[in-house]
């Protein structure tokens, strides 16, 4: 006879963190001034370009905004669950809003202006072709988008 262990929950029935991610610089809209501002290929060849002299003299600017986004009240964090997609706040993470893995249909990426720059972009979780979510900065947002619809997935 199976006996269960007392303390212990099957995986089924616990929700278990699958995938963090922090934000970018490139979900404030400072951070993307800097991408665009980096962005700008006038020169000469792929090193000595405007849009580098830029990047290099936005460092303070840079470093100010994610001192900013690092800031106790302020830090934020998406979190993937085998049951929902979180958006977290605090240093002490408090679970801020969030969606299940079931309800959504598809999720897009988009690229505000400075975010290709900087790797980042939006995802946009829609549900019957209306955005039911929505994720700012996400760094590298493709490959998000993949683990997100792989847990989805894996939820049905």
């Amino acid at each position: 006879m199976n006996q269960p262990i007392a303390g212990v929950v099957p995986s089924e029935l616990r929700e278990v963190t699958c995938k963090v991610v922090w934000p970018t610089i490139g979900a404030n809209r400072f951070g993307r001034l800097v991408g665009r501002l980096s962005a700008v290929s006038t020169g000469v060849g792929r090193v000595f370009t405007l849009g580098n002299m830029l990047a290099a003299a936005t460092i303070p600017l840079s470093l100010a905004v994610f001192a900013w986004q690092l800031m106790p009240v302020v830090c934020r964090r998406y979190a993937l669950t085998n049951r929902r997609i979180i958006i977290r706040r605090g240093l002490m993470p408090v679970d801020e809003r969030w969606l299940g893995l079931d309800e959504f249909d598809s999720i897009e990426v988009e690229s505000l202006p400075g975010q290709n720059w900087l790797h980042a972009g939006e995802l946009i979780f829609k549900r019957s072709g209306k955005e039911a979510f929505r994720l700012s900065g996400v760094p590298r947002p493709e490959v998000f988008r993949r683990i997100c619809l792989t847990a989805q997935e894996a939820l049905s």
